[in-house]
């Protein structure tokens, strides 16, 4: 019998790849790289909620020296004291709480770092001079979410209108008669508000009125009209309900 002397052909390349992951020093390798990545990722994930959880409190919202006119209104409100000791801090009103919307409210924040080293409103008379178009631009948000923040205390379904007083109930009625939305009589409610905000309220009214509405928007439930018509009550009658 012959017998060939010749090697035996080489294994493919993938097939080679395949033979070395089963070695114990590939195994170990992976193992090792998998482990790490996931206490890793447990790190970032909880540095990263951490962090957005802590960025959510009264102390860092009023941290900045630019929030002090603002932290010394607050506290005249009835959502700093009341008589039920329940508060709403600054991030229950301004910080969504569905997780796209608050990362997309955090990313937009970055933008008062860049004002805090300015000093844009670091003054009493800045702040002044500033509040009205601050106003409009929280007015403006509120009403294309329809209110939402305010909707994670207050809702109309859980209402009892046989214990509210006679003329909250007829407003908050009208209300939802006329498929209207929070912020649309309750202006004020923990920032004083700035000279001429009626006529800056209709000007954001008309502004929305005339803005091409994406599918987010149209859900908003913002009837002009029966802003408008509320807009012709004076403005006592406007913050009493």
């Amino acid at each position: 019998m012959t017998h060939s002397n010749s090697p035996e052909p080489r294994p493919g390349f993938i097939r080679r790849i395949w033979n070395w992951f089963w070695t114990p020093t590939a195994v170990l390798s992976t193992g090792f790289v998998l482990i790490a990545g996931f206490l890793a990722g447990i790190l970032f994930w909880g540095g990263f909620h951490w962090s957005m959880e802590m960025t959510n409190t009264e102390e860092f919202c009023t941290g900045c020296h630019t929030m002090e006119t603002n932290l010394g209104e607050y506290r005249e409100t009835i959502h700093y004291n009341n008589h039920s000791g329940v508060r709403a801090i600054c991030s229950d009103c301004h910080v969504p709480k569905e997780w796209n919307h608050k990362v997309k409210a955090k990313v937009m924040a970055v933008k008062d770092i860049y004002h805090e080293l300015m000093g844009t409103i670091d003054t009493p008379e800045k702040y002044e001079e500033h509040r009205l178009k601050m106003a409009a631009q929280t007015w403006k948000k509120m009403k294309q979410s329809d209110s939402r923040e305010c909707r994670n205390c207050h809702n109309f379904d859980y209402m009892d209108f046989t214990i509210q007083e006679s003329r909250a109930a007829t407003e908050h009625q009208r209300a939802i008669d006329n498929n209207m939305t929070c912020i649309d009589c309750h202006q004020g409610i923990a920032h004083r508000l700035p000279e001429g905000y009626l006529k800056e309220y209709k000007r954001v009214v008309d502004e929305l009125d005339m803005t091409p509405k994406s599918e987010a928007q149209k859900d908003a439930k913002i009837d002009v009209d029966g802003i408008r018509s509320f807009l012709k009550m004076t403005p006592s009658e406007n913050h009493g309900g």
